[in-house]
């Protein structure tokens, strides 16, 4: 019996195992939403947890599709946008209106005016068992997340303290292949038996959220202002803004280098202010977010920028820095880029985001500087994300959120 028939034959909603016994885990759910199927899925890893139907946005009222985080929870709330309507364990996804939330009108079609509804029992039991931060998926077709392999996806770490330094380490007795006796220096001095020393591990760290996409021609703007200033030429003040003084400077360059004077930020201008700096480009950008704050970004290189990335979405669970462990789950979602965006970003080719690999073919095309790999590792705290899309969705994601990623639907066959 396949999964989808396995969830018509809910009459209302199965639990696998309760909050009771989640409360002794600290690994995170993970919620995806099928508007196809109309119905929810509380994920442990790739464990299910519980399902439900419920109901999404009506025509005119559709709820978006992507990758959202639950941003606030209350459990009284009524809406802000019709009526005072009750919203019992609302769980917020936006703050422009879009929640999960107790019904008591839950079909098994669309019906809400954007929300996600669920039964009352279910949302009841669902508002205890998550935490803010915690990965709501919404998506045109049903998927769900998968062991990823081995593919350089991030391990946890402790971090270097301050003023370790060889000289100072510990030595111990130590036999080489001759025989003679050595010592050789140890990180750590380990108690002596019946010792009451006791190592004291750092404090596990909160999760860390991460986008990787395509840099933005802001970006690219920044980057024209910074060289032209140093070149000499007057560009006002460097923000990735086209100003009067960027236009005008860039004018005189492009008149200088053989160029059409249009003032505008060409791939032919780009190119040569790179060349000039013997520099190449940034294709790609991460941006990491713990606690709803930004903490840093920096670039990463994509391999054969004109094939698109696609949108897809990790999740680390049981972290153990100890080990240098991670367990990670991926999904990918469906995600149209317009042609006039395609053309713009230098795309020529979409990869099939059904493929069975494709979120493992994504994430091996980006190529992370290692100090940025090693801020990432020792910041990697159980529930960490990382989200890789072309172009990101910047018209949600703000203060007080996580990265969220919106989606549009392909056209289907027929």
């Amino acid at each position: 019996m396949n999964f989808r028939a396995i969830l018509g034959l809910s009459l209302a909603a199965t639990f696998v195992f309760g909050a009771a016994a989640r409360a002794e885990s600290d690994d995170p759910l993970q919620i995806f939403v099928s508007k196809d199927t109309q119905t929810m899925t509380v994920y442990d890893g790739d464990a299910v947890v519980a399902t439900t139907n419920v109901s999404t946005g009506k025509a005119g009222h559709t709820t978006p599709s992507g990758i959202f985080s639950v941003l606030e929870k209350r459990k009284t709330h009524f809406s802000n946008l019709y009526d005072d309507a009750p919203m019992p364990f609302m769980q917020r996804l936006t703050w422009s209106g879009i929640a999960l939330h107790e019904s008591a009108h839950v079909p098994r079609y669309p019906a809400s005016h954007g929300c996600v509804r669920m039964p009352g029992a279910f949302a009841k039991t669902l508002f205890g068992m998550t935490r803010r931060g915690f990965h709501v998926v919404i998506t045109d077709r049903e998927i769900a997340p998968r062991p990823m392999p081995e593919i350089g996806l991030f391990k946890p770490r402790y971090p270097a303290r301050d003023g370790d330094l060889l000289s100072d380490a510990a030595m111990r007795p130590a036999i080489v292949a001759d025989g003679s006796s050595v010592e050789v220096a140890t990180a750590e001095t380990l108690p002596k038996m019946g010792a009451d020393a006791v190592a004291k591990l750092p404090e596990p760290q909160r999760p860390i959220k991460m986008l990787i996409t395509r840099v933005s021609d802001r970006y690219y703007m920044r980057e024209a202002q910074g060289m032209l200033a140093q070149l000499g030429y007057d560009v006002g003040p460097i923000t990735g803004v086209m100003t009067a003084k960027t236009n005008k400077a860039i004018k005189a360059y492009q008149a200088l280098h053989g160029q059409k004077a249009n003032g505008q930020m060409t791939r032919q201008l780009v190119s040569s202010l790179y060349k000039v700096y013997g520099r190449k480009p940034a294709t790609g950008w991460l941006y990491a977010r713990q606690n709803f704050k930004p903490v840093f970004d920096g670039p990463v290189d994509i391999a054969d920028p004109e094939i698109a990335l696609g949108t897809h979405f990790y999740q680390a669970v049981r972290t153990n820095p100890a080990q240098r462990s991670a367990d990670w789950f991926g999904t990918s979602l469906d995600n149209q880029i317009p042609g006039w965006m395609a053309t713009r970003l230098g795309i020529t080719s979409v990869p099939d985001a059904t493929a069975q690999e494709a979120a493992e073919d994504a994430f091996k095309r980006l190529n992370i500087p290692v100090e940025t790999r090693e801020k990432i590792e020792v910041l990697l705290g159980n529930g960490s994300s990382l989200t890789i899309t072309d172009v990101a969705s910047d018209g949600e994601t703000g203060e007080g959120t996580e990265f969220i990623t919106t989606t549009v639907e392909p056209p289907r066959e027929g």
